[in-house]
């Protein structure tokens, strides 16, 4: 028998998972109606467990309606299905079942950071992408991105030479909100290489926060 099956509504379970949605989706949370693209939900969790960890909804609206869903458990299978046919390596996350009412139900998928990150949304055996949360969106991670989330793990000390190159960078944070590797190449006259190396040193290091955008990841002075 389906856990659904026999499942009755808690109404303080259920006030916990409305008190939940009404903060709306953020840094920790993602709503999804179903897990009609099963691929969308992966990369949410991939990104979750990337960055702080969080909680994907499936039976909840982007509006922060909470229609549920009917099949609880046909939606976690897809998802589970989705997760070991895409992600590398495995992600590890928890499952729960919240009944709304007699036949509805909200699923909550519970990812935390991950000890194993990177994580990737593999599309083949020569293509991946991984994805990093920011605010309410999850987006694709730079290659600069990747490295800064790989070496954090570490918690070492980050050392670095402050050098003209250094200077540079600071003295156009002092007059600019923020900047991009493009920018400080052209500031600093230096090889992209060189350039991505010491950005994400400085990120490291605690100097520099990095943000990522649709468009190409800024730093900016912590």
């Amino acid at each position: 028998m389906n856990l659904s099956e026999t499942a009755r509504v808690n109404a303080q379970q259920l006030n916990e998972l409305k008190r939940l949605v009404a903060q709306g989706e953020g840094l920790h949370l993602e709503f999804k109606r179903k897990a009609a693209h099963p691929e969308k939900l992966v990369r949410e969790m991939i990104a979750f467990a990337n960055t702080n960890g969080g909680s994907l909804l499936i039976g909840v609206s982007d509006d922060k309606s909470i229609p549920g869903i009917k099949y609880p458990e046909e939606e976690i299978l897809v998802v589970k299905q989705a997760i070991e046919k895409f992600c590398r390596p495995q992600l590890v996350y928890q499952e729960r079942i919240i009944p709304i009412t007699d036949n509805k139900f909200v699923v909550e998928l519970i990812i935390p950071q991950g000890e194993r990150r990177p994580y990737f949304f593999k599309y083949s055996a020569e293509e991946k992408e991984s994805f990093v949360r920011e605010s309410d969106k999850s987006i694709k991670a730079s290659k600069e991105m990747v490295e800064i989330v790989r070496r954090a793990k570490t918690k070492k000390d980050i050392r670095f030479t402050f050098g003209e190159a250094e200077k540079k960078l600071m003295e156009y944070l002092e007059l600019n909100d923020n900047i991009t590797l493009t920018e400080y190449r052209k500031v600093a006259k230096l090889k992209r290489f060189l350039a991505a190396k010491k950005l994400i040193l400085l990120v490291l290091a605690n100097v520099l926060r990095i943000t990522p955008t649709e468009k190409g990841d800024v730093y900016s002075r912590v």
